[in-house]
């Protein structure tokens, strides 16, 4: 595909730009020097800049901004998004890692609204927490679900009784 068609694809794509807030804990028991967690996925309209920030650091809590996240819709996982809304309390995935050459830091590296793709990060071994996502982009991804999302149409299966001899199991 040239470059120019798959720009136009992309440009068809739903998304919204995020930034991920992560809350950094020292030394909060005696077998962990830090503590990380996701503490909100925000929408950014384009004021947080680029860069991480610290948005607050105490000496025992920190509070880091991680701006410049794009989030887009994919028709092939709206099962996914179809099974975080269908459990009552839709969430934002984040997959984030801690920092190889400084265990005192991590960062987000990826923010999904599907079930299916946090499996497959949960699969590789990855971590990944989730947060609360607002009702206004409930709606949205809810809307997007309906219009792509189509259940496969469940296969009867035939009793055993009913299967010539030599292929009952």
């Amino acid at each position: 595909m040239d470059p120019a068609a798959a720009a136009d694809r992309a440009a068809q794509r739903p998304g919204v730009r995020v930034a991920v807030v992560m809350e950094r804990e020292a030394a909060p028991n005696r077998w962990e020097a830090w503590r990380f967690r996701v503490a909100e996925v925000v929408e950014d309209e384009g004021g947080f800049g680029d860069a991480a920030r610290v948005l607050r650091d105490d000496g025992r809590l920190q509070r880091a901004l991680h701006p410049g996240f794009v989030l887009e819709l994919f028709k092939d996982e709206a099962e996914g998004y179809y099974l975080n809304l269908s459990s009552g309390n839709p969430v934002w995935f984040v997959m984030w890692r801690i920092d190889e050459d400084d265990p005192s830091q991590a960062r987000p590296e990826a923010v999904s609204l599907s079930y299916n793709e946090a499996g497959r990060w949960l699969d590789a071994q990855e971590r990944v927490d989730n947060v609360p996502l607002s009702d206004e982009l409930a709606a949205w991804l809810q809307s997007y679900t309906d219009e792509h999302y189509r259940p496969e149409p469940k296969k009867r299966k035939r009793p055993a009784s009913f299967l010539p001899p030599d292929q009952r199991q």
